[in-house]
């Protein structure tokens, strides 16, 4: 099994399209997406249309579960208050702009999507989607969390493998669960928006394969380059904070 995952457009159709693009010479058996079509660019209505013309499965980012309810909360973890700042632009062009169709198309997704696969021993194994965490929508699952609290997250949500987003920086953290079984968290970072300094867009491909040990998942973490000007000057060009595009230029804050 050949999965790609995609997460985090935030309204970057050039990004997205990018994205899709190179996954269509992968001929993968399935894409998914770990949510936030919306905020921080224009094309928020635009990149809803892409996904679900694709048909592809999607569940709620934290700020689809905003823009979906009309609140101009996007649950956003701003830690200065020029963010919060930047950030009410933000939420308030896209409040302004989203058709009602697509804001009920947001309230539609649901919070997680777990796939089983059943081993030849007649076990399962499960791969779960979420975007920040199993407990909350807006958790922050970074790459230096202690093991010992990414095994309880993992164990507790029943998975073998925890795919989330939210972050914007993509890692893959191997970790032994209490029974001694191999676990993964993987942070498919983000299409268009990244924040680990690279502005290329970013998603994951898992390959699932079954040997005399169990199934095997290997993840590979493909950077595309794409039209940051055209993104970068369509912020410029609208009621959005400027700072925006030059974060877009940087790949990252």
């Amino acid at each position: 099994m050949h999965i790609a995952i995609i997460s985090d457009i935030h309204a970057n159709l050039p990004a997205l399209e990018a994205c899709l693009a190179d996954i269509a010479t992968l001929k993968v058996d399935a894409v998914y997406c770990l949510g936030d079509l919306v905020g921080y660019n224009v094309w928020h209505n635009e990149v809803i249309d892409c996904i679900r013309s694709a048909r592809i499965p999607t569940i709620a980012g934290n700020y689809d579960v905003g823009i979906g309810a009309a609140s101009d909360d996007c649950g956003c973890a701003y830690t200065t208050e020029q963010e919060r700042q930047l950030g009410k632009q933000s939420i308030a062009y896209t409040n302004a702009t989203i058709t009602d169709e697509r804001r009920s198309y947001l309230r539609s997704l649901p919070a997680h999507l777990t796939i089983e696969y059943r081993r030849a021993s007649g076990e399962l194994f499960r791969l779960m989607m979420v975007h920040g965490s199993p407990r909350r929508v807006n958790e922050y699952l970074f790459a230096d969390r202690s093991q010992e609290s990414l095994r309880r997250i993992v164990e507790n949500a029943n998975a073998d493998v925890l795919l989330c987003g939210h972050t914007h920086i993509p890692y893959h953290r191997i970790i032994t669960a209490t029974d001694g079984r191999t676990l993964q968290v993987i942070n498919v970072g983000s299409v268009g928006k990244p924040k680990d300094r690279d502005p290329r867009a970013c998603y994951a491909v898992l390959r699932l394969e079954e040997d005399s040990s169990g199934i095997q998942c290997q993840v590979a973490f493909r950077r595309i380059t794409y039209d940051v000007e055209r993104a970068a000057r369509a912020i410029e060009q609208s009621p959005l904070p400027d700072e925006y595009a030059a974060m877009l230029r940087a790949g990252g804050n």
